[in-house]
């Protein structure tokens, strides 16, 4: 069992963390007809929306209600309703995720209350869904975030209904991209199976041009596959951080679930495909028996550049699990983990140690490594210390197809495996050349 260690610092230097609104918003996008709206000041809300747009390169619906130094004194409630009345008449939205920030939380509005009396004061919000999510910066992280907007959304939307023994619900965590989730819907679809997908991060942010501009999200989970939620046979819960969100459909309608931690690498992969034919009852796709032999030859044509490799990681905890443990598959070893937040997963870890820290500490428990694999804002890192860096997470915002990226499946474990072994093999080609040249 690795330690969790959290280092005694009296401040975050260059840190690691994208906050829990950030995470609550993107969980959010993956909703059809949606609009997040962060309560806090014009700053906050612009912070997420810029690290969204660099990420994604796409119009990201985002709206603010602009709390200024005033109204966080003597109270949001009149910003509050004037967003959504706003919102109402000018983006006619079909839900509205409403987060708040360490502003507002710092001052502790009720926002129960302030919903209950916008509600009251104005019946026409009645169908409007508003699915209210506690997301402060001051504590937590990405990863949080997304999974209290989640919980959320299993908690306000999904409703009684006659068991569909095809359909089944499928909760993907923030470590997902949205051409993995694309990826996950084709070889769950492939079984015969229906899955609600949610977030559905793959119609609403895998990079399309749509017909028309909508202020609001034009693709996503939409308002009635999540109201069927409850009618499903099955929950998958992709990452660890959707358990509770399956624990809480378990309690509602006793739907069944299971967890898979992670689903890049051949066994990962194996079980989850064994999992679909068990709940389908159809044999696994021919198409993937031939991916399958495909990853285990790229498998045998890159292990030798994987092999005692040290590789340092900075990542949230679900996505630094799943990557970790695939790196190891390889023969690679961790030389330093480095993550954001707290997670039952970080425990289970074959390291040494695992650190909650900022971008200070993952610099010097790199040195040494022969890979680092961070965000870009590792970039500069990577340069300082001379290793080569491999993108992964939010945000990526100097390189392009980060919508599209896609490393789960066979073929995804394969497109991994690739850009990964291609870096470590140009890089012990460079150290020969450098020492062909010292020599000469």
């Amino acid at each position: 069992m690795a330690k969790v260690k959290i280092p005694n610092k009296a401040v975050v230097v260059n840190p690691l963390k994208q906050s829990q609104a950030l995470g609550a918003a993107l969980a959010f996008l993956g909703l059809k007809g949606m609009m997040p709206l962060l309560h806090g000041s014009q700053g906050c809300t612009a912070f997420s929306k810029v690290i969204l747009v660099k990420h994604f390169r796409e119009a990201i619906p985002l709206s603010t209600t602009a709390m200024t130094e005033v109204t966080t004194i003597l109270g949001g409630e009149d910003n509050v309703e004037q967003a959504i009345l706003t919102l109402m008449e000018k983006s006619k939205p079909e839900i509205i995720g409403l987060c708040t920030t360490g502003l507002t939380e710092t001052r502790g509005d009720d926002m129960d209350a302030i919903l209950k009396d916008i509600r009251k004061n104005h019946p026409e919000l009645d169908e409007l869904p508003i699915l209210l999510v506690s997301s402060p910066d001051f504590k937590g992280a990405l990863q949080d975030g997304y999974a209290a907007a989640v919980e959320r959304m299993v908690k306000d939307l999904p409703q009684n209904g006659e068991t569909r023994p095809q359909q089944i619900n499928v909760l993907v965590s923030s470590g997902f991209t949205p051409g993995d989730v694309q990826q996950i819907k084709e070889i769950i679809g492939a079984f015969g199976l229906m899955p609600i997908i949610v977030p559905d991060l793959a119609a609403s942010l895998d990079g399309h041009l749509d017909d028309s501009y909508s202020p609001i999200t034009g693709g996503g989970t939409t308002l009635p596959q999540l109201r069927k939620m409850g009618s499903s046979a099955f929950t998958i819960a992709l990452g660890e951080s959707m358990r509770y969100s399956a624990q809480i459909l378990e309690n509602r309608f006793t739907i069944p679930f299971e967890v898979f931690t992670e689903l890049t690498g051949l066994e990962a992969v194996d079980e989850f495909m064994q999992a679909l034919a068990d709940l389908s009852g159809n044999c696994v796709p021919e198409k993937y028996h031939r991916q399958r032999r495909q990853l285990q030859d790229a498998m045998l044509d890159t292990h030798f550049y994987f092999g005692r490799k040290r590789v340092s990681l900075a990542l949230e905890p679900d996505l630094l699990w799943a990557t970790a443990h695939f790196l190891q598959s390889m023969g690679a070893s961790i030389h330093a983990a480095v993550t954001t937040t707290r997670s039952p997963l970080l425990e289970r870890m074959e390291v040494d140690t695992v650190y909650i820290s900022d971008y200070e500490d993952f610099e010097q428990l790199a040195v040494g490594s022969d890979l680092l694999i961070a965000n870009s804002h590792g970039k500069a890192i990577a340069k300082r210390l001379a290793i080569p860096h491999y993108r992964m997470g939010i945000p990526i915002y100097d390189r392009l197809g980060n919508g599209q990226f896609s490393k789960v499946g066979y073929r995804g474990t394969m497109e991994m495996l690739f850009d990964i072994g291609n870096i470590l093999l140009e890089h012990e080609e460079e150290k020969a050349m450098h020492l062909f040249n010292a020599e000469c």
